[in-house]
């Protein structure tokens, strides 16, 4: 069994059919029509059957994509030992939210392009629902998101970091008790957008606790939040390690709340038919590395 005849067998159900295949990999028809029938002899079964005018995949076929698909990733992984990472090229398309691309992943950002400065990486900035249909439809190569659930089998996710949400006020703020039920405040709640999932945290918790406030403003930013809240506009839930500096500083005072589930989760997600290519491998590492 040769190599070459997996990746022509890979490639055809890649692209749909034997001429498409061909064309793909610069192939006659006929050569790749001969490959097959030589991969078919070798595993002693019929990979493709004729229905009508076209040529199906069988149910062995099938059954037997995942295992050739394993073989050629571990293929892939032999070739890439060794190389020098700089070497690397291509383009590497990632997705997160604001919050964690200004505020965690500036290291990360960096080593990469020190690292593989050949790699194009294309950053995108959206809400964390966004982000997760962006995988499920294949759109990015992979994303980092604050869990909001809604994936299938068809995408792989992994936790890798926690992070705690803080409601914040300013110091001028006089009325800070958020834990009382059945209270109406005269203070407005700011969010970025309310498809967000510690606005959508925070208003579940002032709803169980019937605390009702006045209204909602939507910001464009997290520091404009932050400014704003400072400036006593407004209240905002925000992960505390955006405002930790502000805190310290005392610009900005964290109101008691009795939030219960107060933590969210960060995932690393990618659609499962996504190759792992050896540059989306290395930024997944680093990430992990800084969050």
């Amino acid at each position: 069994m040769e190599l070459k005849y997996l990746r022509t067998f890979k490639t055809i159900i890649d692209e749909g059919s034997f001429q498409n295949a061909a064309e793909r990999l610069n192939f006659s028809q006929s050569t790749v029509t001969f490959q097959i029938q030589q991969l078919e002899q070798s595993l002693s079964v019929k990979l493709f059957e004729r229905i009508g005018r076209k040529m199906a995949v069988t149910q062995a076929g099938k059954e037997i994509l995942p295992h050739i698909d394993a073989i050629l990733d571990e293929v892939a992984s032999i070739e890439r030992y060794g190389k020098d990472v700089r070497d690397l090229g291509g383009e590497l398309t990632v997705s997160m939210p604001e919050t964690l691309l200004t505020y965690k992943s500036q290291m990360a950002l960096k080593r990469f392009r020190e690292e593989v400065p050949r790699v194009r990486l294309s950053l995108q900035m959206h809400n964390c629902f966004v982000i997760r249909d962006q995988i499920l439809s294949g759109a990015v190569d992979c994303g980092f998101h604050y869990d909001v659930g809604g994936y299938n089998n068809s995408i792989h996710r992994e936790k890798i970091a926690e992070y705690e949400i803080a409601l914040v006020c300013s110091p001028e703020l006089c009325e800070r008790d958020f834990i009382t039920k059945h209270r109406r405040k005269d203070v407005s709640l700011i969010t970025a957008e309310r498809d967000n999932v510690y606005y959508i945290m925070c208003s579940r918790y002032l709803s169980e606790r019937d605390i009702v406030l006045n209204g909602v403003l939507e910001l464009g930013s997290v520091e404009a939040i932050k400014r704003s809240v400072a400036s006593n506009i407004g209240i905002a839930a925000l992960p505390r390690f955006t405002v930790e500096d502000e805190l310290a500083k005392g610009e900005l005072h964290e109101i008691e709340t009795k939030m219960r589930d107060r933590r969210i989760s960060v995932l690393c997600a990618f659609h499962k038919n996504k190759w792992m290519s050896p540059a989306m491998e290395r930024f997944i590492l680093l990430m992990k590395d800084t969050l």
